[in-house]
């Protein structure tokens, strides 16, 4: 025969009594992580912000120049078949 293990779901009360010091926990735990973090200089996150910036832009006009080639030859095939 099979040995069964059944675990125990808390009640409701238990939960609700147990939410301030599951909260304090989480809290604890995220202050030492955030302490553990390696910030980055400000130079470096000026270095990335334009990085970012000129790809947004780059893609702009990659996208734009896509989309203006296929309208035109989308338009020119409907025009091509409407006459």
């Amino acid at each position: 025969m099979e040995s069964e293990t059944r675990v125990e779901t808390p009640s409701l009360g238990q939960k609700v009594t147990g939410w301030p010091a599951s909260v304090k926990a989480y809290i604890e735990e995220l202050q030492s992580e955030m302490r553990r973090v390696t910030w980055p200089s400000w130079k470096q996150v000026r270095a990335t912000t334009t990085v970012v910036i000129v790809a947004v832009f780059a893609f702009g006009v990659y996208f734009f120049a896509v989309d203006l080639a296929i309208t035109r030859v989308v338009t020119k095939i409907f025009d091509a078949f409407t006459k």
